[in-house]
């Protein structure tokens, strides 16, 4: 091979390599170009996105008690806050048996929540047996079982009061449940299937509002708050709480047909009657003077249809009584009180909860097929 052809192949070589390392060169210039603007732009992403998102989050946030940390969820925060004013009750009552004459005692168990540091509990009429218990026993978180005595019950509200000689007991803080709204975070604590899971605590969301459920064929509990938190028979008379810790209602029902419908007393429907009975040891409650069904039980008992869908029928007058002062007879129909309308006398009762003596207020009633306007004073107090 002579030299001219050597010549040319080195000169190809060295052109193969400069080649190589130009498009290595160039390479490496591209990579680096793709990561200085790669790194720009999410430096500007992320400087716009701070920008437009964390000014709205620092307006939105809200000064409240309970401040979870990285070991901490808002759960664990409220059951930590809440956890010592929870309390067992169990109950002993005697019922009738099965033969003549006889008798048996039914064991029962249930929750309550502390409301004042010495010693007032509330809970369910129902977890008291609706104030029939021989035997009431109330467990605190320190392991202490003391005996309970019922201050005050009312079935068709499913709330009681307890009290217990004790002071100087953590009282739970109490919130407005005027003020909730459907989603927002939900916590129970309460005793689900007995005392040996007892302080149980389950999170959900308030799932609705002003919810109706009839207890009995008697009995329609109304205004309740609905939570999909777990709610078992033995969390009854427990605290629902929000996401501050406080107590928003008392936990009273679950539908049995279905999964994730929990329901509880909202609080603000009890806050006057345990303020009273803290203060002077009893509940007065006012009241009308009157026996009376609703009118569609009257209609079904007597076979005839009345003009009107909703409403009490009077069926008799208390002598000398608030009712009877004030004009009302038998077979008038009473469609509201004050603003609120009554469709049964359990809704007459709750709303007489929001009345104190010497109050007046007015009733819309039908009489003979007329309306008409009745002005009713609240003079007198039963126990």
């Amino acid at each position: 091979m002579d030299e001219t052809r050597i010549d040319e192949k080195l000169e190809e070589k060295v052109y193969i390599e400069q080649e190589k390392t130009y498009r290595k060169q160039s390479l490496i210039k591209l990579l680096a170009a793709v990561l200085i603007v790669a790194f720009i732009g999410g430096f500007g992403g992320y400087y716009a996105g701070y920008m437009l998102i964390e000014p709205p989050m620092a307006e939105a946030a809200q000064e409240i008690t309970i401040n979870p940390n990285d070991s901490m969820t808002a759960v664990s925060a409220v059951a930590k806050k809440a956890m010592s004013s929870v309390v067992g009750i169990t109950t002993v009552e005697t019922r009738p048996g099965g033969f003549f004459f006889s008798e048996q005692d039914i064991s029962g168990v249930g929750s309550g929540v502390i409301v004042n540091s010495d010693g007032f509990i509330l809970t369910n009429s129902h977890v008291v047996a609706d104030g029939n218990a021989k035997e009431l026993k109330v467990l605190f978180d320190d392991g202490q079982e003391l005996d309970g005595t019922v201050l005050w019950n009312d079935p068709l509200l499913d709330l009681a009061v307890v009290k217990v000689e004790r002071t100087g007991l953590k009282a739970a803080e109490l919130g407005d449940s005027d003020q909730l709204q459907v989603g927002e975070l939900a916590v129970a604590i309460g005793n689900p299937l007995g005392l040996e899971f007892e302080r149980t605590v389950t999170s959900g969301i308030i799932s609705g509002l002003n919810r109706s459920v009839k207890v009995d064929a008697n009995n329609i509990i109304e205004g309740l708050i609905q939570t999909d938190a777990s709610i078992n028979p033995g969390n009854s008379g427990g605290p629902l709480l929000n996401g501050r810790g406080e107590v928003i209602g008392i936990n009273t029902a679950k539908m049995t047909s279905a999964e994730g419908l929990g329901f509880s007393i909202p609080i603000n429907q009890v806050k006057a009657i345990v303020e009273e009975i803290i203060d002077t040891g009893s509940f007065k409650g006012v009241v009308m003077g009157i026996k009376g069904v609703s009118v569609e039980e009257y209609e079904a008992r007597l076979g005839i249809d009345l003009t009107i869908s909703e409403g009490v029928v009077i069926i008799e007058v208390v002598p000398d009584s608030n009712a009877s002062r004030a004009g009302l007879q038998n077979g008038d129909i009473i469609t509201s009180i004050g603003d609120k309308p009554v469709g049964s006398m359990s809704q007459l009762k709750r709303q007489l909860y929001t009345y104190n003596e010497g109050d007046k207020t007015q009733l819309k009633i039908l009489r003979s097929g007329e309306e008409k306007t009745i002005e009713i004073e609240f003079l007198e107090q039963v126990q």
